[in-house]
């Protein structure tokens, strides 16, 4: 087990949640995609509005595949905006 595995089942544990439902690869996928295609600071944001969504209902893989196509033709950011803080 490496840390996150580690950490993710830590967190679930804490949160009454079963490991199963953690789809951290999933989430790392779409957070990259953001990361890369949008901005450094929107992947953590996406990942808690992917989190919020499920919570109210909707499928993981429909909902992140849905946040990945927009990330893949969001317009390209100005340089250096990748790393930019809000």
């Amino acid at each position: 087990m490496n840390v996150l595995d580690e950490w993710t089942a830590t967190a679930c544990r804490e949160l009454g949640l079963a490991p199963d439902d953690a789809r951290t690869r999933l989430v790392l996928d779409l957070a990259r995609d953001v990361a890369h295609n949008v901005v450094r600071p929107g992947a953590p944001v996406t990942a808690y509005l992917l989190g919020l969504a499920v919570g109210r209902g909707a499928d993981p893989a429909t909902a992140a595949a849905r946040l990945t196509a927009l990330a893949a033709t969001w317009p390209s950011a100005t340089p250096g905006a990748a790393s930019a803080a809000p």
